[in-house]
């Protein structure tokens, strides 16, 4: 009997050992197949978000802005609307008109290594240290309203140089100054002296209004792109006795303060106002007569075309550089100023893809 308990033991030991031995296979095995499992899980939700990415674009672009008015800020957001519809970020600094806060913002966009660079400087040499320092980095860099002038600067190369066309501009008002004001005097409140775009206008605007012969610039001064500058430069023009009938503004705030200052005068009528922008403080003074004559150069457009020429530059689609491209001049009057496709919105719209398709179908392809 003590040998049959025995044996029975020893037995059931045995069965017991062979039970851990299968159940711990067992569970082995399970954590393994989970850990494979999880493994495997991950993998498919890392490809899935590099997908994902790489699906929604993921670049990183830089926007330097020289400034906080309406004009820049439209620009921007026409960059950033072509960024977004590609799922890319923008990264935007504001210069506020400062030339070493330009150049910090400058070498800050290189140290957060930007995918491409957009830069929209208020001075001629802005766009220029852009293009060395950008060069130097690799940083792909388009200039925004620099009128060319980082085109040809040391073998720098630039993507594009992005503008409207600011020397047919200044040719265009010259031409219709002669159309419908010959013989009166032209007083000519610019933006700012430094503005390249600013220069090209009066410079152009003069040269044809003297080759014309019809009318005679009698002085240019600086309203800063500030309404209440060009008032005041307005009413000391007026207080002086200077010889005039047309005040040129170079924006349409401007140009709303200083019809509002000839209004609470009473001398509106002795005056034409002539302006550039076609912007929202414009359309309207166009419609009722108040503003004589604009040029529609919508800067949210012109943001959007600043992006998608980089952007296809950084992604491979075109690699030409040194690219000269000019958005079309597009004047306005009552007949068609609610014509999207004429009068160019500034905020940003959906009919700038229908417009880029007309005037830029390389970049919508």
């Amino acid at each position: 009997m003590r040998k049959s308990w025995l044996a029975a033991c020893v037995l059931l030991g045995t069965m017991g050992l062979a039970a851990c031995s299968s159940s711990a296979g067992t569970e082995t095995t399970a954590v393994e197949t989970a850990a494979e499992k999880t493994e495997a899980q991950a993998s498919e939700q890392e490809e899935t978000t590099e997908a994902q990415e790489s699906s929604e674009g993921g670049k990183v672009y830089g926007y330097i802005t020289p400034g906080p008015d309406t004009w820049y800020q439209r620009n921007v957001e026409g960059y950033q609307m072509g960024a977004e519809k590609d799922g890319n970020e923008v990264i935007v600094l504001n210069s506020d008109y400062d030339v070493s806060k330009e150049v910090a913002n400058i070498d800050s966009m290189i140290n957060q290594g930007v995918d491409g660079l957009c830069i929209f400087s208020f001075n001629e040499s802005g766009a220029k240290i852009a293009a060395e320092k950008c060069a130097a980095a690799g940083i792909p860099l388009v200039a925004t309203d620099s009128v060319g002038t980082a085109l040809d600067n040391n073998g720098n190369d630039i993507v594009a140089a992005i503008d409207f066309d600011w020397t047919e501009m200044g040719n265009n008002y010259a031409q219709w100054f002669a159309d419908n004001c010959p013989g009166e005097n032209i007083f000519v409140i610019t933006g700012n002296f430094e503005s390249v775009p600013c220069q090209r206008i009066n410079e152009a605007m003069q040269a044809k209004v003297e080759e014309l012969g019809k009318n005679k610039i009698i002085d240019i001064q600086e309203g800063e792109y500030n309404p209440s500058k060009a008032i005041t430069v307005a009413q000391d023009a007026i207080a002086s006795g200077k010889d005039f009938s047309v005040i040129f503004v170079m924006n349409e705030d401007m140009a709303a303060g200083v019809i509002q200052m000839l209004e609470s005068q009473g001398v509106a009528d002795q005056y034409k106002v002539v302006s550039q922008n076609g912007s929202p403080a414009g359309l309207p003074l166009i419609k009722n007569g108040k503003l004589a004559y604009t040029i529609s150069s919508s800067p949210g457009w012109e943001g959007l075309i600043s992006y998608e020429v980089l952007n296809q530059y950084v992604t491979g689609e075109n690699t030409e550089t040194q690219q000269q491209i000019e958005l079309p001049i597009m004047p306005v009057d009552q007949t068609n100023i609610d014509d999207k496709m004429k009068v160019v919105p500034w905020e940003v719209d959906e009919c700038y893809w229908q417009l880029t398709e007309e005037y830029f179908p390389e970049l919508v392809k």
